[in-house]
């Protein structure tokens, strides 16, 4: 592969802003003086900007400073924004039996709740309403398989507010009610 050809490579990593180079090479930005991580979600610089680096002592030594936004000195391969979406994942794993709002899991990561929105749909490719209501949903299955707690218990320990809504989310997930799940032995339900 030719310098040109490796450079053409990397510049296209850039443009789709892949996350999966990151901690593998670092972007000088000639006309910033910026480094950043190859997914850093600022303006994408012209190729003729761009100067690589296998590493960021190297581009710190040539003289860019880290950049604020995609923090290429903080440890983490993915940088802040996986970082994000894995706090949140947690706030979620931790709290999803609580009524937990988009706003009120900002407030906790210290964000606005657009931002978490966009960035953890990025992330994961799902809403955290929708891994929410997923981790809701597993956690049920679980307990309707592994204990002998009326339905509305359940509904109510996995964060549903009534059992009327528990049973329809689960219908539309599972295409059963949970009682039929339940009296399967925690089989899948047969498909409809």
């Amino acid at each position: 592969m030719t310098e040109e050809e490796r450079f053409q490579a990397v510049y296209a990593t850039i443009l789709r802003r892949d996350t999966r180079y990151d901690g593998i090479y670092y972007v000088g930005i000639a006309s910033t003086g910026i480094v950043c991580r190859p997914s850093c979600r600022s303006r994408i610089p012209k190729p003729e900007n761009v100067r690589v680096y296998d590493g960021l002592d190297d581009a710190l030594k040539a003289g860019f400073r880290p950049c604020k936004r995609c923090r290429p000195e903080d440890p983490g391969r993915h940088g802040p924004d996986a970082q994000l979406a894995q706090s949140a994942l947690e706030l979620i794993e931790r709290r999803y039996a609580e009524p937990l709002t988009l706003s009120v899991m900002a407030a906790q990561l210290n964000i606005s709740p657009y931002h978490l929105q966009r960035t953890f749909k990025r992330i994961t490719g799902q809403s955290p309403a929708e891994h929410m209501m997923q981790t809701r949903l597993e956690s049920a299955r679980h307990m309707l398989a592994q204990s002998e707690l009326p339905v509305a218990d359940i509904a109510r320990a996995v964060g549903f507010r009534s059992a009327s809504h528990f049973t329809s989310v689960f219908h539309r997930a599972y295409g059963c009610s949970p009682h039929a799940y339940r009296a399967q032995g925690g089989s899948p339900c047969p498909k409809q």
